[in-house]
């Protein structure tokens, strides 16, 4: 993000501008080093819960800035303010799920389905219209772009709606959620970092396949830890087993008649008579 700002702008202008451009560059550098450091450090650690937490805060940091201002600079960039909002959702729907006990669900599920699909359909729609119009406007961006974060954001409220219909996510499928929302919202700001700020790198790396490596490591580690939460048994049954006190509680208690049959001991002789 640029913010330019005219030569005759007051000292107050130039100082705002300068203020939002440096949170906005920060967000974006702590966030990139505390969610690195959360992939490496032990899962579910203290170290791990407090890189977490400050990959939360300064990604929530950088996509308000970087929303907010997108649409009013000099070429309003609507594809930014959809990432945007699509790496918060991402980011905030899954510190929620590894936060609330499991198999929670409120108005913060439903909210965030209503966020998702509306990225979605905002991305298809804008996707369409950019593929349509005869001259491209500079605004525009990648009309495939438009589709990828609209089938991100679209398959992620499917999977919110699934949540809310089966009330709430146990075991696998919670730290599954957790994982591939992290890091896909890492995903996104790496690209966006490494590939779409590459004037902040000297000019022999510039177009270099050495841009690509931190988000390769970053999606290798996702599949990583996808397919071991997944497919490893020892794994998965420690989560499982963890998790299934959890969603007993919350089966609804049934009403039970107490056994009033006496044994055969306490009952009265009876007499039979002919």
């Amino acid at each position: 993000m640029i913010l330019q700002v005219s030569a005759g702008s007051s000292w107050l202008v130039r100082g705002a501008a300068a203020l939002i451009l440096i949170v906005h560059i920060s967000g974006a550098g702590i966030g990139l080093l505390s969610g690195a450091a959360a992939l490496l450090f032990r899962k579910g650690g203290r170290l791990h819960r407090v890189a977490g937490n400050v990959f939360f805060a300064s990604m929530l940091v950088m996509c308000a800035v970087g929303a907010c201002v997108a649409p009013f600079l000099p070429q309003p960039q609507w594809s930014s303010v959809f990432v945007a909002v699509l790496t918060s959702y991402l980011v905030a729907t899954s510190w929620v799920t590894i936060r609330r006990e499991a198999g929670g669900v409120g108005s913060f599920e439903i909210g965030a389905l209503v966020v998702a699909a509306s990225v979605a359909l905002a991305c298809y729609t804008s996707g369409v219209m950019a593929a349509l119009r005869p001259t491209r406007l500079p605004s525009d961006g990648p009309t495939a772009a438009y589709f990828v974060f609209g089938s991100i954001a679209a398959f992620a409220a499917a999977l919110d709606l699934r949540l809310i219909l089966r009330r709430g996510v146990f075991g696998v499928q919670r730290i599954t959620r957790h994982i591939w929302r992290m890091c896909v919202a890492l995903l996104i700001a790496a690209f966006s970092f490494f590939l779409g700020q590459q004037q902040v790198f000297p000019a022999s790396v510039r177009g270099s396949p050495l841009l690509l490596v931190p988000e390769i490591a970053v999606l290798g580690v996702m599949v990583f830890w996808l397919v071991r939460v997944r497919f490893n048994k020892t794994f998965s049954r420690a989560i499982d087993a963890r998790a299934r006190p959890l969603a007993q509680n919350r089966t609804p208690a049934t009403t039970s008649v107490p056994d009033l049959t006496l044994p055969d001991s306490k009952l009265p002789h009876l007499r039979r008579y002919n």
